[in-house]
């Protein structure tokens, strides 16, 4: 893994909760995409104002490229311990690439009920879409290599930082 020549994650995380901290409705719900967007949805639910009970979504069996790739090894639990109907939804991932994750996600929010609204926060958004899916927030676009894959990790410290490494097929 490397991280030469890429932003300081923990920058980017405030340029996202200051972006959201005016936006965002008091009560809304942050669900994130495992593993990264888990990690930025708690998170931020802790430093944003307001009570934002938390959730996550595992999108595995939401992928349109199941039948192909089949599942991953490290597949987890979603868990939304909160009434998706109705409620305001901030959907929080770390990295917005193809779109396809995020419509996998969607598709998962819609099994626990009709939200009121879905809003999408990325750390980073590094373009290539495939389907029409933009960001509501979003720490920093960036430009990197399709072959490489942009991922969020955690110091020893509990830190926030940004690795590349070769693509590899999910």
């Amino acid at each position: 893994m490397s991280n030469h020549n890429l932003p300081d994650a923990e920058q980017l995380f405030a340029a996202l909760k200051a972006q959201m901290a005016p936006a965002i409705a008091r009560d809304a719900k942050l669900v994130g995409v495992y593993s990264g967007g888990a990690w930025l949805a708690d998170r931020l639910a802790a430093e944003l104002d307001g009570d934002h009970a938390v959730g996550y979504v595992d999108v595995s069996f939401y992928r349109d490229d199941l039948s192909t790739s089949g599942l991953k090894a490290n597949v987890r639990s979603t868990q939304i311990p909160f009434s998706v109907q109705d409620a305001h939804i901030v959907l929080v991932d770390d990295v917005l690439f193809t779109g396809r994750s995020i419509r996998a996600a969607i598709n998962t929010l819609f099994d626990f009920g009709r939200p009121a609204s879905v809003q999408l926060a990325v750390l980073v958004d590094r373009g290539g879409r495939e389907i029409p899916v933009a960001a509501d927030y979003v720490g920093a676009p960036l430009i990197v290599a399709r072959d490489l894959m942009l991922a969020l990790d955690r110091d020893e410290s509990g830190k926030f930082v940004l690795t590349t490494e070769p693509w590899k097929a999910r």
